[in-house]
């Protein structure tokens, strides 16, 4: 004769297993067995779990059971508990029974409650202002007060592209926040690109098999770079023919956008600043170096034509 009980116990204990385990004594033919064998419940939401205490060479009565959140009913061997509201956090479920040998044989069920995040937000660390290619920056995603937080995965965006996947190792039960980093160096063709971050608890296979996800807003980036030509000066002499046209180009890029400042013969047409240079009848007085200066905030680049007129 034996008799078997059913504690269902709320505990401080953390526990890094949220599926079924069980103690290990040789004396245990069988152990309890909780179904589902792992249990995910969203923070509030109702939950229950079922506990065979034997299947076989069972006898005898239940002395008693003790729970300390929701309730508790029997059939049988059968144990079923339930509850309304689960808001408690780090429980464990007990189930065991005593064998003829007078040894507990345990099973125990450590139910996930989880929590989505209040909010998630993306920003630079120590930086408000524009950026600059090729220097490096540090984006924060922060998270507020989700759980599990050993469940959480993050993931920073420029667009559509993933930049970096990076996880929690807390073993923290209840809702903390967390602050994840990611270091970028931006170019050029991030200008006006838009970073962001999700936050996803990877609750499976027990939990939802979409994993729930919050993201951040967007925040739009702005990469200042120096002036680049969109054409190499060329070095050649440019031969043209008196009363011809002449078009030199000094188009380029850059952010803040670049200004021009050309040099020219001293007897050639009055000063401009713009980036084509036309000069619609050539004479004798063009002839010589045109010097094209193009500037902006960040840097400064030449371009030198030298004109031939014949």
């Amino acid at each position: 004769m034996f008799s078997y009980f059913i504690f269902l116990v709320a505990s401080s204990v953390t526990f890094l297993r949220t599926h079924q385990v069980s103690s290990q004594d040789p004396s245990c033919t069988e152990y309890p067995v909780f179904t589902p064998s792992a249990l995910v419940v969203k923070y509030g939401d109702p939950a229950n779990v079922t506990c065979v205490v034997c299947q076989k060479d069972c006898s005898g009565d239940v002395p008693g059971l003790e729970h300390t959140v929701g309730k508790v009913s029997q059939n049988g061997t059968t144990m079923f508990w339930t509850v309304d509201r689960l808001t408690e956090w780090g429980i464990s479920l007990q189930c065991y029974y005593n064998n003829d040998a007078g040894n507990q044989c345990t099973s125990i069920l450590n139910p996930t409650l989880y929590q989505l995040p209040e909010s998630v937000s993306i920003s630079f660390v120590n930086h408000t202002e524009m950026m600059f290619e090729n220097q490096q920056y540090t984006l924060q995603c922060s998270v507020q007060n989700v759980a599990p937080v050993e469940k959480l995965n993050v993931t920073f965006y420029r667009g559509n592209t993933a930049l970096g996947h990076l996880q929690s190792n807390s073993e923290q039960k209840k809702p903390v926040n967390k602050t994840f980093t990611l270091n970028i160096t931006p170019r050029r063709e991030d200008d006006g690109a838009q970073y962001w971050c999700e936050s996803k608890l990877e609750l499976r296979p027990a939990g939802p098999q979409r994993p729930p996800v919050v993201t951040s807003e967007k925040l739009p980036a702005i990469v200042h770079y120096g002036p680049e030509l969109n054409e190499p000066p060329n070095p050649d002499v440019i031969t043209i023919t008196e009363g011809d046209t002449l078009h030199l180009n000094c188009s380029s890029v850059g952010n803040p956008s670049p200004s021009y400042t050309w040099t020219l013969p001293l007897n050639s047409s009055p000063s401009y600043s713009g980036s084509v240079l036309t000069i619609k009848s050539v004479g004798f007085e063009h002839e010589g170096q045109h010097i094209c200066t193009v500037s902006n905030t960040v840097g400064t680049v030449t371009k030198e034509f030298n004109i031939d007129v014949q």
